[in-house]
């Protein structure tokens, strides 16, 4: 795939994997992976296996991800991480906004923000996710939603940081259900988005911005979603669990 935008495939573990697990994963990837040069490669384990994967990765080409980052840089946060923790183990992207913190945690839009400030300040790259849920899509208000999180999650970022955030569009009712967007349905969406970008920065910025897919991503779906215009990557749920479908997907979207 001639893409002007390389791509970035990403692997959101989730709640799952102990280290033992994490590492034999990790170990498949790399196995089936090793001589992958053309995609950018992320896999975010739980923050628990951070340390046993970084030192799996070193001088791979899989780089690490996490799945959430606090806003804080240390202090009175029990339960929390912060950007040093996670750069500790040589963490690249941060996972920000998955419908799963917004839902469940009750992240707000503005909360996003300030992380995505707080992962930039860093020097790491924030993943920022936006989506909809079912009664959204029928009830045709999409491009509504999509455009209140965007403008939202990434209010305050300047175009250098802007063309340095990923975005990953993850359209809720196909997340772990097994629906996925018809690839039209994702590209629509994914061209609204750099549309948007372009209004709010400029076009070549929105050039720039790389824009995942998620929702139900799989081996015998991914290299027709991936070989969409403005679909620039995944992000990856039950499928980047087991070793051998997430490299099938990578695989499958190699020229």
């Amino acid at each position: 795939m001639n893409k002007e935008r390389k791509l970035v495939i990403a692997g959101n573990w989730k709640m799952n994997k102990t280290v033992a697990e994490a590492s034999d994963l990790v170990e498949g990837l790399l196995l089936d992976l090793k001589d992958v040069k053309e995609i950018d490669m992320v896999v975010c384990p739980p923050f628990t296996a951070l340390a046993q994967v970084s030192q799996q990765i070193l001088s791979t080409s899989l780089r690490l991800g996490a799945q959430n980052m606090s806003q804080h840089a240390s202090g009175a946060y029990t339960g929390e991480i912060s950007a040093q923790m996670l750069k500790e183990f040589s963490v690249r992207y941060v996972i920000l906004g998955h419908s799963e913190r917004r839902q469940f945690f009750h992240e707000t839009d503005e909360l996003v923000a300030i992380k995505a400030q707080a992962v930039h300040a860093a020097s790491l790259r924030p993943i920022v996710c936006v989506g909809e849920t079912l009664d959204e899509r029928e009830s045709g208000t999409t491009e509504k939603v999509i455009e209140t999180q965007v403008r939202g999650s990434l209010a305050g970022l300047d175009a250098a940081k802007m063309a340095d955030t990923i975005i990953a569009y993850e359209p809720v009712w196909a997340i772990g259900t097994g629906k996925t967007a018809s690839t039209g349905q994702a590209q629509e969406v994914h061209a609204f988005i750099r549309r948007l970008l372009a209004s709010i920065y400029d076009e070549n910025t929105a050039r720039l911005v790389r824009i995942q897919y998620g929702g139900s991503v799989k081996p015998n779906n991914a290299r027709e979603l991936m070989s969409q215009p403005d679909i620039d990557g995944a992000l990856v749920g039950g499928a980047s669990l087991e070793a051998r479908s997430f490299a099938q997907i990578i695989r499958s979207c190699l020229n």
